[in-house]
């Protein structure tokens, strides 16, 4: 294709991803799937070329930037919460899966060695994160969908790296015991892990501190385009996953953006990378159905049939619900477990808070600790109590039950990372045709199957998760109580200053301070613009403040994030007003 093909059928492709996602839920059905539909029936068309996409295109072009956006937007609270159960269905789920469909493959194929056939369960053992993006769009509880989210974004690094350890294994030959294969991967793994995170947590700092200098919106929103590019290729040079990295930097990011960030720049964040994940979410899907003609062509030369295909596919699809039904199951066996231990632990916190406040009121004993050091010390032991209290909250108002593991097991789709893991493989490779289709196959069917019936399901199902994940008034109540009385402190501070650095006048300050709450007037008198300055400054401390809450653990992520974006919309309005006059 020259040139203008290629920007022609760019253009026709966003204009289908755009149409498909915006009729699509008209007709009752999920945007990705219709844009599957979509691919398929194109490329069965007879004057319709086959489409191969090269795998490195998916992997390192458009995995990165959707993963890293991906992880921005996770809720690290509630993340943190979950961390336990997500590292299982990330690592553990996917190992055993992957292993459990080795054996498959190689009972039923006996010309397959047990190294390819591991490679080939790697491939299908990963929920896709782009897949997800089904979930989302369901009502379902908020706390499913982060474990559903947490697991695609990280489950990934697993997969990859005991595909690459598995056809390794394959090109050595059969001299490769699993003796000495099995500490390569353990190692592997560790390794590609501990650089991911390393890689991905500077990467990240370095977003933050450098477009926290760049006051420029849209120099910034340049900036932040690279950033999941840079912490993906270095992290894979360096033998860890690159994938994992865009992960944790987007975490850092996502979690540093309220303090370092403009309300500009939050704002053109959101709006640039929502269109950002509906293009290349769309092009993944639609890519996926596009490539069926090649995947067929290319079985046709083997020796192999499409029913011997279809029908491993259909197997494999069952041990992967199978496997992944056991394993939630014991899942939700060790969350009850925990859930009944749990109120035991109330107690005791309770009794360490009340032992904390005493401490807090006597005064000190002589020794040569200081006063100020001992009464910090007790500080940040009362916050890690709370911390700890606010998480038994959590888990009390958003319990797991077997409706949830129900969706949990279901919604856990295949998608465009096991179809671009499968054509990794060596061109070499015994029977590569037949294992590729499989992967598409399994992929194509897994989204079609459950994504088509996920909403039947969850009404089947009757959940009704809608009260756990409001924002409630009470808890918008309690936040802004905590940012009104941060503004009070800051009113009481001398250093309170304008934003050229010259003081406010007292009787403003004193004004104010009895109608904090109440919005300036339109008044382009002096006074009225001193108040507008003054209410800048006091929305400064307030989101200082919401960044202290935001790591108390007391409040969700969705009320924080919405306490802060009426702060910005706030200082966004002032700033018009200020700049007009």
């Amino acid at each position: 294709m020259g040139p203008t093909e290629i920007v022609l059928a760019a253009i026709l492709g966003v204009l289908v991803i755009t149409l498909a996602t915006a009729l699509a839920p008209r007709l009752g059905i999920a945007g990705p799937l219709a844009l599957v539909i979509i691919g398929i029936g194109v490329s069965l068309l007879p004057f319709v070329p086959p489409i191969e996409v090269d795998p490195e295109l998916i992997l390192v072009g458009v995995l990165p930037p959707l993963l890293y956006s991906a992880a921005v937007s996770m809720p690290a609270i509630e993340f943190r919460r979950d961390f336990r159960p997500i590292a299982g269905l990330s690592v553990l789920l996917v190992v055993v899966s992957a292993v459990v469909l080795a054996l498959f493959f190689q009972a039923v194929i006996p010309s397959l060695d047990f190294f390819l056939a591991l490679a080939l369960g790697a491939i299908l053992s990963p929920t896709d994160a782009v897949a997800t993006s089904i979930v989302k769009r369901l009502g379902i509880s908020r706390r499913v969908v982060t474990l559903l989210e947490g697991e695609s974004l990280l489950n990934d690094a697993t997969s990859l790296v005991l595909l690459r350890t598995a056809v390794a294994a394959a090109a050595i030959g059969a001299s490769a015991t699993a003796t000495t294969e099995a500490p390569d991967f353990v190692g592997s793994f560790l390794w590609g892990v501990l650089v991911a995170l390393v890689v991905g947590a500077i990467i990240g700092w370095l977003n933050l501190r450098l477009r926290g200098a760049v006051s420029h919106s849209a120099a910034g929103t340049a900036i932040g385009f690279v950033v999941p590019f840079a912490a993906y290729l270095p992290t894979e040079e360096l033998g860890g996953s690159g994938l994992v990295a865009a992960v944790v930097a987007g975490i850092v990011t996502g979690q540093g953006s309220a303090r370092w960030f403009t309300p500009e720049q939050r704002l053109s964040n959101e709006l640039n990378w929502r269109t950002i994940e509906l293009v290349l979410e769309g092009a993944v899907f639609l890519l996926m159905g596009l490539e069926l003609k090649e995947i067929l062509l290319d079985l046709r030369e083997s020796p192999q049939g499409i029913g011997q295909g279809v029908g491993l596919a259909a197997v494999a699809l069952v041990i992967i619900l199978a496997v992944r039904s056991v394993y939630v199951a014991f899942l939700l066996w060790l969350q009850g477990r925990r859930a009944r231990r749990r109120g035991r632990r109330r107690e005791r916190l309770d009794d360490a808070q009340q032992r904390l406040d005493a401490a807090a009121e006597r005064p000190p004993r002589l020794s040569r600790t200081n006063p100020e050091v001992r009464q910090s010390r007790i500080a940040a032991a009362r916050a890690r109590v709370s911390r700890m209290m606010a998480d038994l909250d959590y888990y009390q108002a958003t319990p797991l039950g077997w409706k949830h593991g129900t969706v949990i097991v279901w919604a856990g789709m295949r998608g465009v990372v096991t179809l671009a893991a499968a054509q990794t493989l060596p061109r070499d490779s015994p029977d590569r045709a037949l294992l590729v289709f499989v992967a598409f196959a399994v992929a194509v069917g897994s989204l079609m199957l459950q994504g088509f019936t996920l909403r039947a399901l969850v009404r089947m199902l009757r959940l009704d998760d809608s009260a756990q994940d409001a924002i409630t008034r009470e808890e918008q109540t309690r936040i802004d109580d905590a940012l009104r009385r941060a503004a009070a402190s800051a009113l009481e501070e001398p250093g309170l200053r304008r934003r050229d650095g010259s003081p406010f006048p007292e009787h403003l300050v004193e004004r104010v301070g009895r109608r904090l709450t109440e919005p300036p007037d339109d008044d382009t008198t002096t006074l009225a613009r001193d108040l507008l300055e003054l209410r800048m400054a006091l929305i400064d401390a307030m989101r200082a403040r919401l960044e202290e809450l935001s790591h108390g653990g007391e409040y969700s992520t969705a009320a924080l994030r919405h306490a802060l974006a009426e702060l910005d919309a706030d200082e966004l309005s002032l700033q018009l007003r200020l700049d007009g006059e």
